[in-house]
C-alpha cells in the first residue's frame, strides 16, 4: 500500500506542484491550506508523513509541528520555508522535525528527504516492536512464589529433560515454556507452539507430523508438521490434556523413538526436538479416569513446574501493573501514563480469577480509555469489572431470600445429625472448588486432604467430579499467553 503524505501550505500552486511530484513517485497525498486544517487531517486520517510550511495564515508552522508530535509521537514531519533562517531550522529540529527544506524544493531533494524520513520511521517502529516482544515474554515478580518458579526454570532449562507445566488459565504457562527454551542449549533453534485444544481432532495428526500431497481431500501440497519445524529447538504442546486418545498413542511413539511418518507418507523421519507440554487439567486424575495415557503422562512429566495463580503472589501486583501499563502504552501509541498511589491500591485490591491475563487486559483498557497523564483511583475503580458470583460445577443455585428464611426456621430435629454433617461438608467442598475454579487437586491441598480421599468424599456426597474449564472458552480473547508477569499469559 502506498505511503500517504499530508502537504500543508497556504500557496495553492506549491501544493499542486508538490502533490503531482509525489503522486508520480507513487505516494498518496492529502492537501491542507491552513495549519488548523492540517492538524484536523493528520488526526483524522492515517497519514504516514507531513510536509509542513513554516509560515501559515492562521497558526505558526512550528506551533503546528509541536501539536502534531504531541498528538502523534514519531510521525515524520518535514518543514519547508521560502525564507528560512538557521535559527528556525534549528528550532524545528529541536521540536522533532526530521528535515528542513528550502523553497523552491527540487524533486530529487524532496524524494530523498521523504524516503529517509519514512525509512527511519520504519526502523524506529521495528525497534519498538522488538522491545515490546522482548518484554512480552519476560516474567515479572520478586515474591516467594515467583522466586521458586525462577529457581525451577533455572535448574530445568539447560537439561534435555521434558517438562510438564501445570497451572490455571492465564497464569503464564507459555511464558515458562519460552523461558525454558531461551535459557536452554537450544535457544538458537526454533520455538514452535501448538495449542492442542484449538486444533480439530481430525487435523491434529497433520498439524503435528505434516502430510504428503494427496494424503486427504484438500492436501494439495506437501506440508511439514510442527515436529519438523521445531527440529533443533523446542516444541511447546499447549493444553496437552485435550489431546484425543488416538493421538496420545502416536505422540508416545515419537517421544520414545524420535521418529514419525507424515500423514499419507511411508518415509520414516528422524527428529531432534525437546518437548515441553502444558495443561490446566489435573493429568493424574485424568489418568485415573482413563482419559489420559499413564505412559504418556510419565514421558511428558520428567520435570513438573507449576505456575502460581495470581492470588499466591499478590505482592507482585504493583510491578506487574507498571510493566503492563508501559507495554500497553507503547503498543497503542499512547504517551506514558502514570498511576496514582490510590489507583495502584484499587487495582491491587481487586480479585483476578483470570490471573495475570485478566490483569493485563484490565491495564490495557486503562491505557486506552484514560486520558492521562495520570490514572486516578476513581478512573481505575470505574473500569474494574463488576464482581460476579462464581459457582462450582454441580453446585445448586444460590437460595432465594424465602428459601434462606425457611431453612433458618426449620427445627434441627427434622434432619438426622449425619445429614447435617454431610450438608456442611458438601458446602465446604463446593465453596473451596468455587475458590479454586474447579481445580480438585488445589481444593484438596487447601482442605489438607489426600487427593484420593477427597475424590471419595466428593462421590459420597454426590458432588460430580469437576472438569477443568474448557480452554477454548476460557482463552477465546487472549492471543499470545500472558503470565506471571508477562505481557502474554497461557
Amino acid at each position: 500500500m502506498p505511503h500517504s503524505v499530508l502537504l500543508v501550505d497556504d500557496e495553492k500552486n506549491i501544493l499542486l506542484t508538490l502533490s503531482q511530484a509525489l503522486q508520480l513517485a507513487g505516494y498518496q497525498t492529502e492537501l491542507a491550506g491552513t495549519g488548523r486544517l492540517g492538524l484536523e487531517v493528520a488526526l483524522a486520517r492515517p497519514v504516514d508523513a507531513v510536509l509542513l510550511d513554516v509560515q501559515l495564515p492562521d497558526l505558526d508552522g512550528l506551533s503546528v509541528l509541536e501539536q502534531l508530535l504531541q498528538a502523534r509521537p514519531g510521525l515524520p514531519v518535514l518543514m519547508m520555508s521560502g525564507h528560512g533562517t538557521i535559527e528556525t531550522a534549528v528550532k524545528a529540529t529541536q521540536l522533532g522535525a526530521r528535515d528542513f527544506l528550502e523553497k523552491p524544493i527540487g524533486r530529487d531533494r524532496l524524494l530523498v528527504a521523504l524516503r529517509n524520513a519514512l525509512e527511519l520511521k520504519d526502523v524506529v517502529e521495528e525497534l519498538e516492536f522488538l522491545r515490546a516482544e522482548s518484554g512480552r515474554y519476560e516474567m515479572v515478580g520478586q515474591g516467594p512464589a515467583m522466586q521458586r518458579l525462577y529457581h525451577l526454570v533455572q535448574r530445568a532449562a539447560p537439561s534435555e529433560g521434558r517438562v510438564l507445566i501445570t497451572g490455571e488459565n492465564g497464569s503464564g504457562k507459555e511464558l515458562v515454556a519460552r523461558a525454558l527454551h531461551r535459557n536452554s542449549r537450544r535457544a538458537s533453534g526454533p520455538f514452535v507452539r501448538v495449542n492442542c485444544a484449538a486444533v480439530p481432532h481430525e487435523l491434529i495428526e497433520s498439524e503435528l507430523f505434516g502430510h504428503e500431497k494427496g494424503a486427504f481431500t484438500g492436501a494439495l501440497a506437501l506440508r511439514r508438521g510442527k515436529f519438523e519445524l521445531a527440529s533443533g529447538g523446542t516444541l511447546f504442546l499447549d493444553e496437552v490434556g485435550d489431546m484425543p486418545p488416538t493421538m496420545q498413542a502416536k505422540l508416545l511413539r515419537v517421544l520414545q523413538e524420535s521418529e514419525f511418518e507424515r500423514v499419507g507418507g511411508t518415509e520414516t523421519l528422524k527428529v531432534d526436538v525437546r518437548v515441553v507440554a502444558a495443561t490446566n487439567r489435573d493429568l493424574e486424575a485424568e489418568v485415573a479416569e482413563g482419559r489420559f495415557r499413564e505412559d504418556l503422562y510419565y514421558r511428558l512429566a520428567v520435570v513438573q513446574i507449576r505456575t502460581p495463580p495470581l492470588r499466591e503472589h499478590r505482592e507482585d501486583l504493583p510491578d506487574l501493573i507498571s510493566a503492563f501499563l508501559d507495554e500497553a502504552c507503547r503498543r497503542n501509541g499512547r504517551r506514558p501514563l502514570k498511576l496514582t498511589a490510590e489507583a495502584v491500591a484499587v487495582l491491587s485490591a481487586h480479585d483476578y480469577p483470570g490471573n495475570v491475563r485478566e490483569l493485563r487486559n484490565l491495564v490495557e483498557r486503562l491505557a486506552i480509555l484514560c486520558e492521562g497523564p495520570q490514572v486516578s483511583g476513581d478512573e481505575a475503580r470505574e473500569l474494574l469489572p463488576r464482581p460476579r458470583p462464581i459457582r462450582a460445577q454441580g453446585a445448586p443455585p444460590s437460595p432465594t431470600g424465602e428459601q434462606k428464611t425457611a431453612a433458618a426456621l426449620r427445627p434441627v430435629g427434622e434432619k438426622p445429625f449425619r445429614d447435617l454433617v454431610d450438608d456442611a461438608e458438601r458446602e465446604i467442598i463446593l465453596r473451596t472448588l468455587a475458590f479454586t475454579r474447579d481445580n480438585a487437586t488445589e481444593a484438596a491441598r487447601l482442605l489438607d486432604l489426600e487427593r484420593g480421599h477427597f475424590y471419595k468424599k466428593m462421590k459420597a456426597l454426590g458432588i460430580r467430579r469437576p472438569r477443568a474449564q474448557t480452554p477454548g472458552a476460557a482463552e477465546a480473547d487472549s492471543g499470545p499467553d500472558d503470565g506471571p508477569g508477562s505481557s502474554e499469559p497461557s
